[in-house]
């Protein structure tokens, strides 16, 4: 079959996704729908928001479903009238049956991590949060559990000291788009061999659940370098948060963006103590030394560098952060 002839069903939802589809337009496969998420409200004034995916496929001239039931039967029509040969999912929800094994060459998903490892919904996060060296991105054709199916492909990307889910993020969108086109040329070559996941498992999984707030808060016990891949894991969003407290003042939420480590030790050894000059650097006691905050956001507030925020800010030192 050539490539022309291809049906292609693309889902997806946010910006990780349009690279992906771009990918597919630029190349000239033939997409035949888009299905992606539900416009919704967002924002303080709740504007009717549509996803990136779906702004990227209007522009495209592409059509478009938003089911909000992927069992609905009106939906199934619907999906079985542009008679794909071919689906492929990239950051949407997980599919029913029905829907994955519809096509004819099947359904699969980019996954932001070397499968079998990390499996769910925050991979990047996690990779970055355990300290990992390297991650990746993986194909693998869609079955009745989440992020389990065979594999197709894989590529490697190294984790740099200076990343965080933010560059990494933007790194692995594009790594993927590069594998989707990969994994589409095998099949219809048919030079690819899927792999069972079962089958590659020589060590203990980590997973990669979706984030809940709770799980984000940092704790000030942990060494620096526990609490430095806990923030840039979690950074730019949903961003590790503390509390700041005082006797004299109401706690306040901060979200802290970056830190340092500092290799000095304190005399102070309560972890969440605040050591500051007040003007040029605002230091945290932790369970092995001190961590530098570099760039944080007070509730309600724009995130700023560390300088910049104790400029506004009077008697750091009389506050602490909470465990």
């Amino acid at each position: 079959m050539k490539k022309e002839d291809l049906r292609i069903v693309f889902m997806g939802t946010p910006e990780f996704a349009v690279p992906s589809l771009n990918a597919l337009i630029v190349g000239g496969y033939n997409v035949v729908g888009v299905i992606t998420a539900p416009d919704r409200e967002a924002g303080r004034g709740r504007k009717i928001t549509m996803s990136a995916v779906k702004h990227y496929a209007i522009n495209n001239n592409l059509k478009v479903l938003q089911p909000t039931n992927l069992k609905d039967a009106d939906f199934i029509k619907e999906l079985i009238e542009l008679e794909p040969n071919l689906q492929i999912v990239v950051a949407f929800r997980m599919l029913p049956k029905v829907v994955w094994s519809l096509p004819t060459f099947g359904s699969f998903n980019l996954h932001g991590s070397l499968l079998p490892q990390y499996r769910g919904a925050a991979p990047i996060n996690f990779a970055l949060i355990n300290g990992e060296k390297e991650t990746g991105v993986t194909t693998f054709f869609l079955d009745e559990q989440i992020d389990t199916g065979n594999i197709l492909a894989q590529t490697k990307i190294e984790i740099t000291q200076e990343d965080d889910a933010g560059s990494l993020h933007d790194k692995m969108m594009v790594l993927g788009a590069e594998l989707v086109l990969i994994t589409i040329e095998d099949i219809l070559n048919e030079n690819i061999v899927p792999i069972n996941q079962k089958t590659i498992i020589n060590k203990k999984l980590k997973k990669a659940p979706k984030l809940l707030k709770s799980d984000c808060k940092i704790n000030w016990n942990n060494n620096a370098e526990k609490i430095k891949n806990f923030v840039r894991g979690l950074s730019p969003y949903p961003a590790a948060f503390s509390i700041l407290s005082s006797s004299d003042y109401k706690d306040t939420i901060v979200k802290i963006y970056k830190v340092s480590i500092i290799s000095s030790i304190s005399d102070k050894t309560i972890p969440g103590t605040i050591i500051s000059d007040g003007s040029t650097y605002l230091d945290v006691v932790v369970d092995d030394g001190l961590i530098r905050i570099e760039e944080l956001q007070l509730s309600g507030k724009k995130r700023l560098k560390a300088i910049e925020f104790l400029r506004g800010f009077q008697n750091i030192n009389d506050y602490n952060f909470k465990n």
